[in-house]
């Protein structure tokens, strides 16, 4: 739906865009972007200051609904201690006479302002042998203290909760609130605990200490909550029942859970479920009250298991960010028309002499370089555009002019690259099987440049019936000074390989050669051997070239790592010196340039010989065109998308006996 909606939109804006004049679309443009930047700005920092008060607001909730907790549980856990304390006497002390017990009583309801009265109740018989019921419940009646004797008020005080729930559970209880008839003729709710004495070595219970509280004195407490001018607080005992509330009519006679059920309010119902577990939260609430959204905060009375609930009116405590934001969308939108009236003007000076430009560009691409524009009146972008627009021209005649004769030298550098490259692989042997009537061995070779023409070289030759000459060289750098060099270091080589001749001594007088007037200073790194192809013996001769790999009986692959010497033509007068190895049947070597160990992927990550001697490992039985042309194809896949850096050869020679 919303993605509908944005290409409708866009539709209508590009209508509205086909046919209108440059100064339209410039004004409409920025004013269309600056009320986009501004309004998303300015719901973002609706959104955020709607947050971030609606966390301080609930920060504050918890804070005040906790400070009400703390001051009811003070004066609980104080009431609390005055009954716990009696039923220690009473369990500890003999019970005395009528007389004593109501001075203990007395001295408990008038020193506690707290307390609207209190009781010792005893089990049957338990005061006296001859006495079955007694209870004395004293109490405040105005500015005076009074007594009353349960039992010959005829007040059934075993039925009550505030005394069989504490007898039956064995410890000290609150209980629901209730109105007490007979007693206090009151609502007030009570904390029960149980005392026993020790008959017989066995713990039997003996009655039940109270202290009653009156409702009204928490209910002023409840009262005195006010957030904003509807907020208030009120209070449900552990059962759900409503004890403190602005709206009396719910006093004692509503549930928490009757009003869900009234109002359909499953959010209520599950917020009244958490109360009386004890837990706490912060939930949308409607006011019973004024029936606006709220929030509410509850959190429970650990002593009672009762639960404090206050009610926050976010439409009062959010109502100074709406004002804000209605005022900052006011400024916002008169600043917009004053910023069209501004961008209107200007973009009209700026539109007709680039209309002008327009024209001429046109003239421009029509290939009539003769235009003629008027003077630029101003040094602003406009006026250095229409100055450039004339340079451009005079700049643009000599260019064209340049360009035709660049291009025709370009064409024949090509083509002279072309026919370089053409003359460089025809003197490096391309004709495979190179020697067909040999049987005594199996040789591949190729070669690929980086650039039209390169400095790799490998060659192979006879140098008499028996002895077969292979060589891959490198030379340093690229292009045509490497071509010529590799030229001339091929040339060398073949000349100087006469009959009898060692591979050391053939790398040598090469060499001494090559350092002749180098003032380039380049040089070959070269790999040379020479094989008698009847026994499979050969010496070698490394001149800093990249080791060969030997494929070995058993599927062993070993590096030839001797080197021999430096590179051809750095050091003139060097002596090299060489090594024999000897293939036995279905052996190889196998040689490359660094071009294949130092490839490198769009990320610069190299080749190396790792993967090189994976590729020969998996490989070792293939003839040497197809080993060849594995190890080429992986090092172009390991490459991928990345321009070849170096020249890229290969050669693998396979010794198959007599």
């Amino acid at each position: 739906m919303l993605l509908r909606h944005i290409l409708t939109f866009t539709r209508a804006v590009m209508m509205i865009f086909k046919n209108k004049g440059l100064t339209f679309k410039l004004a409409f443009s920025i004013l269309a972007s600056t009320t986009i930047i501004f309004y998303l700005i300015f719901w973002y920092n609706y959104r955020i200051s709607y947050r971030l008060i609606s966390r301080k607001i609930e920060a504050n909730a918890f804070q005040v609904t906790n400070v009400a907790v703390n001051k009811i549980e003070t004066v609980l856990k104080a009431v609390e201690k005055i009954p716990e304390n009696m039923a220690y006497i009473l369990e500890n002390t003999p019970y005395g006479n009528e007389e004593e017990v109501r001075r203990l009583l007395y001295a408990l309801v008038k020193n506690n302002s707290e307390i609207y009265g209190s009781t010792i109740a005893f089990e049957p018989y338990a005061f006296r042998n001859d006495t079955r019921d007694f209870g004395v419940y004293c109490y405040k009646n105005k500015d005076s203290v009074d007594f009353m004797l349960m039992a010959e008020e005829g007040y059934r005080y075993k039925e009550w909760d505030w005394y069989q729930i504490p007898e039956m559970l064995q410890h000290a209880i609150w209980t629901e609130p209730y109105f007490d008839e007979g007693a206090g003729n009151i609502i007030m709710v009570t904390y029960s605990v149980p005392f026993y004495k020790t008959v017989n070595g066995k713990r039997a219970f003996m009655g039940i200490v109270t202290a009653d509280i009156e409702l009204s004195w928490l209910e002023e407490l409840i009262s005195h909550i006010k957030i904003g001018k509807t907020g208030y607080g009120f209070l449900i005992s552990r059962n759900g029942v409503v004890v403190t509330h602005p709206d009396k009519r719910l006093i004692m006679n509503k549930t928490i859970f009757g009003i869900a059920e009234e109002r359909k309010d499953l959010a209520l119902r599950k917020a009244g479920r958490d109360m009386v577990r004890g837990h706490t939260g912060f939930v949308p609430y409607t006011s019973l009250l004024t029936g606006k959204e709220c929030r509410m905060v509850y959190a429970s009375l650990p002593s009672s298991g009762w639960s404090i609930g206050v009610l926050f009116p976010m439409d009062e405590l959010m109502n100074d960010v709406r004002n804000l934001n209605i005022t900052v969308f006011v400024l916002g939108t008169a600043g917009f028309i004053i910023l069209l009236i501004v961008i209107f003007f200007i973009a009209r000076s700026i539109i007709r002499p680039l209309y002008a430009l327009a024209q001429v560009t046109k003239k421009v691409a029509e290939g009539d370089l003769d235009f003629e524009l008027a003077p630029a009146v101003s040094n602003d972008e406009v006026g250095v555009l229409t100055s450039s627009f004339v340079s451009m021209r005079k700049a643009l005649k000599q260019y064209i002019k340049d360009l035709t004769a660049t291009t025709a030298a370009k064409e024949r550098i090509e083509s002279e690259l072309s026919i370089a490259r053409d003359i460089q692989m025809s003197i490096i042997p391309n004709t495979f099987p190179a020697f067909p009537e040999r049987t005594e061995f199996d040789l591949y070779a190729k070669i690929i440049t980086a650039k039209a023409v390169g400095g790799d070289l490998y060659d192979f030759f006879f140098i008499d019936e028996r002895r077969l000459c292979f060589i891959v060289g490198d030379v340093s750098g690229k292009g045509v000074p490497a071509a010529l060099f590799m030229a001339v270091t091929r040339t060398l080589l073949r000349s100087k390989a006469i009959e009898g001749i060692s591979a050391a001594s053939l790398i040598t007088e090469v060499n001494n050669c090559l350092c002749l007037e180098n003032e380039a200073c380049m040089f070959c790194t070269l790999f040379l051997a020479i094989m008698d192809i009847k026994t499979g013996v050969c010496e070698f001769t490394n001149a800093g070239h990249n080791r060969p790999y030997l494929v070995l009986e058993k599927e062993r692959i070993e590096p030839l790592a001797k080197v021999h010497g430096a590179p051809l033509g750095v050091m003139d007068n060097k002596t090299y010196h060489s090594d024999t190895i000897t293939l036995k049947k279905g052996e190889a070597i196998v040689i490359y340039t660094d071009g294949v160990t130092e490839a490198q992927t769009v990320t610069h990550e190299m080749f190396e010989e790792d993967r090189l001697e994976a590729v020969v490992r998996a490989n070792m039985t293939v003839s040497p065109q197809v080993l060849t042309d594995k190890i080429v194809g992986a090092v172009k896949d390991f490459e991928g998308e990345a321009d070849q850096a170096d020249d890229i050869t290969v050669l693998v020679l396979r010794y198959l006996g007599v």
